[in-house]
This record gives structure tokens, C-alpha cells and sequence, in this order.
């Protein structure tokens, strides 16, 4: 598919609006491996190519592993998730596909069950805020393929 248009260019303070709330979210304190698995999730099902690119990028250039990522889309049935995991992923279906049942009580108690009230809140940021960069993505086309992670740096 061929770009739309250049978001980045058109409203340069919204992108940096939405930079700055990605960068409170990385220094949440939520685990880095936890965000970006729901990242992916969330992208799955908006059907993001452009995200999806990126995120499973980033998680494999943190370390996150092959088999993980490519389970993830059946994450119910598959054993190597942690209960920490689950209730975010499920929580992210929840909030992602909202018209699907308005976040359920179900998947509240869950993720209640592995979240502190302060981490409840920063994953719900963490969900609704990919859920942004999907429409984004989804409605002006970003060339997909190119992006490239950070190179990571070294630590002292």
C-alpha cells in the first residue's frame, strides 16, 4: 500500500504529544517485555502491519523470544506465559476489542488479581496509547518494513 500521507510533518506537536506519553509509559516501571507483547497483541488485532513490524522488532532486539512472538495470537492454549502475562494480554483483547463486551468484569478481576491499582492504570495507558498508534498507522499508511530498532546501549 502506498503512504497516505506524512503525520509526523502535518501535526508535528500531536506526534510529539504522542512521543511524550510513549516515554512516561517506558519509564513506567512496567516490565519493557510486558509492553511490548502488548503491543504486538493489540496490533494483531487492529491489523497494524506497521506496528506489528516495529514491536516485534523491538521485543526481539530486547531479547524476547521467537516462539513467544509467534504464540502469541494463541496465547490462551500456549504454556510459556506467565499469569502476569495472561491477565495483561487479556486485559488488552478487553480493552482493545471495547466492543466486545466494555473491558468485562471477568477481565477486570484478572488483571486485579496481577496489577497494583498504580500498575492497572500506566498498562491501560500502555494498551489505549498502542491502540493510537494503530489507527494512526492504520489510516495514513507508513511504509511498512523499514523501521529498524535502536541499537542497544551498553551499560556501565
Amino acid at each position: 500500500m502506498e503512504p497516505r500521507l506524512d503525520y509526523q510533518h502535518a501535526f508535528p506537536e500531536g506526534y510529539q504529544g504522542m512521543l511524550h506519553l510513549e516515554a512516561i509509559i517506558r519509564r513506567s516501571g512496567l516490565e519493557p517485555s510486558l509492553i511490548e507483547l502488548v503491543k504486538i497483541r493489540a496490533s494483531q488485532l487492529n491489523g497494524c502491519a506497521f506496528c506489528l513490524d516495529m514491536h516485534t522488532k523491538d521485543a526481539r532486539a530486547h531479547g524476547e523470544t521467537e516462539q513467544r512472538i509467534y504464540a502469541l495470537t494463541a496465547w490462551h492454549e500456549a504454556p510459556f506465559f506467565t499469569e502476569r502475562e495472561r491477565a495483561a494480554l487479556a486485559w488488552t483483547e478487553a480493552i482493545t476489542n471495547i466492543q466486545q463486551g466494555h473491558a468485562s468484569e471477568d477481565a477486570y478481576a484478572q488483571v486485579r488479581l496481577q496489577f497494583s491499582e498504580e500498575e492497572l492504570v500506566k498498562l491501560t495507558y500502555a494498551i489505549t496509547q498502542i491502540n493510537s498508534w494503530n489507527r494512526i498507522a492504520i489510516a495514513f499508511r507508513p511504509e511498512v518494513g523499514s523501521y529498524q530498532p535502536p541499537k542497544a546501549t551498553a551499560k556501565a
